[in-house]
């Protein structure tokens, strides 16, 4: 396939290897592991996940749900608050496949009672220190309210915590800090609930890459794992080796006055997501690539973006290295939104891989 505008790249063996990695942490600590889908949102890469023996799955929405029950997937979480306003989907799906949802507050679960007949679970969502939403462990008074349906098809399956707060430059010491403190959340309201048999379920990509021992949860939920991006590598997380995606943008512009190339490649395609090294922005790192392949030695920054642009500084000797007409490599800060963003993916032997789409919705 020839490259001609913003495309990201799928090196297919290294996203295989990073889920069998994960894969053999999670069968080791004898823990579930229920990966993450909102990173790759692809059916052909879920099949990936499946030939290593992966049954269950997470979701960030219930369109992503449908897609990936419509693909074969027959046990999914979706990992984001339960929206009253989607219940008659939730009841047409949960009436079809094991599904699970999230519920924070005793009027999303009487809401859920009253609107959805249909057997499912639901986890009460912990807020372990990231502040985004959740019950917060010590309001015991909420979590009694919600941790005892009135519906007999709806069962408190367990707990569920999203370590956000992983999401920085972390030690494996601070990972296993951080950890620790989401079990004791967890068992803090297991017994306050007097419920002995709740399913733990943890995730976040830093934590789940740095720490080895997992044995006292009963369920993982990475996701970021399977493409890992420059912010996970910046973390600590992963090697820029593990990073298995590669944005491939056309270089347009160049400005040796400035030391700045300009590519196709703007925030429509990569996002506007950073990280800061100093008291500099970086939304991305370059790479060489000819489209079929990359090369991890980064040989420059990208130092902003806009709607379609892409401004890359570099040093002399890379400003004069290209060409305009050429391809250059973007790592991607965030490869989650970055996905998000692509309608498909090319993989390195130049096939079309798709993906869940939300414009055909």
């Amino acid at each position: 396939m020839k490259i001609t505008r913003p495309t990201l790249l799928i090196d297919e063996t290294k996203v295989r290897k990073n889920i069998k990695m994960m894969a053999e942490k999670a069968r080791k600590s004898n823990v579930v592991l229920r990966p993450h889908f909102k990173t790759h949102q692809s059916a052909t890469i879920g099949q990936w996940f499946a030939e290593e023996g992966i049954t269950r799955a997470t979701v960030s929405s219930m369109d992503m749900a449908r897609y990936f029950a419509d693909a074969g997937w027959k046990d999914l979480t979706i990992a984001f608050p339960y929206n009253p306003l989607e219940a008659d989907m939730i009841q047409k799906l949960a009436s079809e496949i094991h599904l699970n949802v999230l519920i924070v507050s005793k009027e999303a679960l009487d809401h859920l009672n009253q609107h959805v007949d249909a057997p499912l679970g639901y986890f009460i969502k912990l807020d372990v220190g990231t502040h985004r939403t959740g019950v917060m462990p010590e309001n015991l008074t909420e979590i009694h309210n919600i941790a005892h349906s009135k519906h007999p098809n709806h069962h408190l399956k367990g707990l569920l915590a999203h370590a956000g707060h992983t999401y920085k430059p972390l030690t494996k010491a601070e990972a296993g800090e951080i950890y620790r403190g989401s079990l004791v959340a967890f068992d803090n309201v297991s017994q306050a609930i007097g419920k002995d048999d709740l399913i733990y379920s943890y995730g976040d990509t830093p934590s789940c890459s740095l720490l080895d021992d997992f044995s006292e949860v009963q369920e993982l939920r990475p996701g970021n794992f399977a493409f890992y991006d420059v912010m996970q590598h910046h973390f600590g997380s992963c090697s820029l080796d593990d990073v298995a995606v590669c944005m491939a943008c056309p270089v347009v512009s160049i400005h040796p006055e400035r030391s700045e190339v300009v590519v196709y490649g703007g925030g429509v395609h990569l996002s506007k997501d950073f990280i800061q090294v100093g008291d500099r922005r970086v939304f991305g790192t370059v790479v060489s690539t000819d489209g079929t392949g990359w090369e991890t030695t980064p040989l420059a920054t990208v130092d902003r973006l806009s709607q379609e642009h892409g401004i890359i500084r570099g040093s002399s000797d890379f400003i004069h290295s290209v060409r305009i007409g050429d391809l250059v490599g973007i790592l991607p800060v965030h490869s989650c939104m970055a996905a998000d963003l692509q309608g498909y993916y090319v993989s390195l032997a130049g096939h079309r891989i798709e993906k869940f789409n939300k414009a055909t919705l």
